[in-house]
Order: structure tokens, then C-alpha cells, then sequence
């Protein structure tokens, strides 16, 4: 039973709790963006929030360029959708490029080169070309640009946040990139007031609520502009005054309870019910109040959440035919429900993953 009504309209916002959505694309889609650098553990969350759609099926949305991954809020990759990744990058690109003003100087990489880097990946991938990022670095070096390591990742990065490449289908376990222009049809850009109201609504009505600083932390946005995206859709925004915190929702119909009806769940590394806040208090104090042992040894960046709060950790041991599972909770003896409930969450894994799967708890 998920006792913080914060955390109760989170779950239904997130999609975690009450109706699924159908498609990956829809649940990217849904929640704006998706932190993605982890590919593995974002495929299961956006699994988490779906139905009747397995890992294989989130691997077609991306290579059929259904969902994209690119650099577009803070300095990481999100799943974008298609139609949404020019407009949010209008307004996302001159803050992550500001943070990362620093970086492109310690690679010693200045505006004249950039734009040459630009002009031979664009080349290079010119006609629907798909390369690895290897290969646009032997690009490069062709180019006599200087292109590996840490200069390769700025030099792949600038070009995404200027919206020239994003992702390409995969090639195996390599990820390609693609110009954008191709992979993406040009259709309508929102003006950047426009783009900055549909970011903020997008943020509250999937992630709601939470705080103002909570949307600046996952947005990147300066405070001003989260105050005018917020601004922009006030008619939209409820208040909610809690334990002294102001918290804003965009009231959406998301209908509670059957298909999706337990609070315990397997959720992967950087999902966002944990990574798109600021504050995290609410989901902690599961972990503060019930500890009765510091964690184990093998504590995992994947966690276990109950009725909302935090609750362990687990981490994914994969085998040739089959994955298994071990759980390590912060009790040392969960409830007869939540027992089940953990064994029903290895059993949703196990249908995404189509594979069969045991799960262990220690």
C-alpha cells in the first residue's frame, strides 16, 4: 500500500501503476524523455510502463527510428520521440552546450574545428549512411581531425545537441548514427515559448507532481525559464502544498488500478521515478525507517521499490538460454505480499525479456 499520496500520484502519472500504454514509442512519448545511457535498463523501463511489447519489440521502435537516442537534456542520452526532438532541442541546446563549454576546451577543440567535424560527418553520412562511432572517428582522421577517446565523444556530442546527427539503427550491439535530416522528416518546429510550454506540460503531466527545482534538475532549464514554462501552462497546473514543499501536477486521465495493481517493482539503473527528481526524500525514507542492516556487498545500481519507496537492490545475471535474478532487500524478511509481488515482478522481466528467469532473494 503506497501510504504518500505524492508518491500514489506519481506511480499513476509514471505509468507504473493503472493503465499501460501500448507501444514504446507511446511511452517515450509520454514521458517526454527518457534518460537513456544505460540502453538495457531504459528498454525495461520503458517495458515497465507497456503492455504486450517484449525487449525485441522496443529494439524494433529504435531501429526503425520509432524512438531516438540522442543528447538532448543535461549532458546524457534520452529516447525522444521523433516529433518532439527538434522542438526540445530549440531550447535544451544552448543550455547543455553552455555546460559543456568547459569540456570542448579541455579537448581543445575550438568553433573551426567543430565545423569542420561537422562538415565531414555530414558527408560522410550523406544518403542514409549508418556508422559506428569508430568509424565516424576514422572519418574524422581522414579529415585530419583529432577524433578519439574523449575528443570523439565531444566532437559526436556537439553534433547531436546542433541537431545535425542522432541515432541510427543498431548493427549488432553497435550503435550507428544517421543524419538527422534523414531519419527524421522535417515537419513543424515549435517556436521556442511554444516548445518551452510543451516541455514543462509534458514534465508535470507525466511526472507530476513535483517540485519546481525537481523539473529544473530534469530539464537542465535554467530557473527563469522553468518559472516561464510554467507560467505558460498555469491554467493547466494544480498546486499541491505538502509537508511544507509546493508540488505541481497537469491533471491527466490516467485511470488507476487493473491491468497494472502492484507497488513492488524490479526497476532498472537512472529510471525515471528516481532519476527526474531533485528531491528524492519521499522514495528514501522506506530506506531510512527500515534498514536493519547496511546494505550488502553486491549492492546493485538497479532498485527494488515498494508501495513507492526504496527497498533494495538487484542486479541482472544473464546465461546462455536464460537470466537470473538476485534481490537484495534493506529487511531482512519481507512480507508474504511482498514476496509475491517481487516474484511477480521477475515473472513481467521474464515476459519482456522472453526468457525464462529465477530470481533469488538474499
Amino acid at each position: 500500500m503506497v501510504k504518500s499520496p505524492i508518491l500514489q500520484q506519481r506511480l499513476l502519472n509514471q505509468r507504473l501503476l493503472g493503465n499501460p500504454l501500448n507501444t514504446p514509442e507511446a511511452v517515450v512519448s509520454w514521458l517526454g524523455a527518457v534518460q537513456a545511457q544505460d540502453y538495457p535498463g531504459a528498454k525495461w523501463g520503458l517495458g515497465l510502463r507497456g503492455q504486450s511489447f517484449t525487449d525485441q519489440a522496443v529494439d524494433r521502435a529504435f531501429d526503425e527510428g520509432r524512438i531516438l537516442r540522442t543528447h538532448i537534456l543535461r549532458p546524457t542520452w534520452h529516447f525522444v520521440a521523433p516529433a518532439d526532438i527538434r522542438s526540445f532541442l530549440s531550447i535544451s541546446r544552448p543550455r547543455v552546450q553552455a555546460f559543456n563549454a568547459y569540456y570542448y576546451r579541455r579537448c581543445e577543440l575550438d568553433a573551426r574545428q567543430l565545423l569542420k567535424s561537422h562538415v565531414a560527418i555530414e558527408k560522410a553520412l550523406r544518403g542514409r549512411r549508418f556508422l559506428t562511432r569508430g568509424e565516424l572517428s576514422t572519418v574524422l582522421g581522414k579529415a585530419r581531425i583529432d577524433a578519439r577517446a574523449m575528443r570523439l565523444a565531444a566532437v559526436v556530442m556537439h553534433a547531436e545537441l546542433e541537431g545535425l546527427i542522432c541515432s541510427g539503427p543498431r548493427r549488432g550491439k553497435e550503435f550507428t548514427y544517421a543524419l538527422m535530416d534523414e531519419r527524421v522528416p522535417r515537419g513543424s518546429v515549435l517556436p521556442p515559448d511554444q516548445a518551452l510550454a510543451e516541455l514543462t506540460r509534458r514534465y508535470f503531466r507525466s511526472h507530476g507532481p513535483a517540485t519546481i527545482k525537481d523539473f529544473v534538475w530534469w530539464s537542465g532549464l535554467t530557473m527563469a525559464q522553468a518559472k516561464a514554462g510554467m507560467a505558460a501552462i498555469e491554467p493547466a497546473l494544480r498546486r499541491l502544498d505538502v509537508a511544507g514543499l509546493k508540488y505541481w501536477v497537469v491533471p491527466a486521465s490516467v485511470p488507476a488500478g487493473s491491468p497494472k495493481a502492484s507497488t513492488t517493482y524490479l526497476l532498472p539503473n537512472y529510471d525515471e521515478f528516481l532519476i527526474a527528481y531533485k528531491d528524492r526524500d519521499e522514495v528514501l525514507t522506506h530506506r531510512r525507517s527500515l534498514a536493519e542492516q547496511p546494505p550488502p556487498q553486491n549492492h546493485s545500481p538497479h532498485h527494488v521499490i515498494v508501495d513507492g519507496q526504496l527497498a533494495g537492490s538487484w542486479r541482472r545475471v544473464p546465461r546462455p538460454s536464460a537470466v537470473d535474478v538476485e534481490v537484495s532487500l534493506f529487511v531482512r524478511k519481507p512480507s508474504a505480499r511482498h514476496q509475491r509481488e517481487l516474484a511477480a515482478a521477475g515473472r513481467s522481466l521474464s515476459t519482456f525479456l522472453d526468457r525464462p528467469l529465477s530470481l533469488a532473494m538474499s
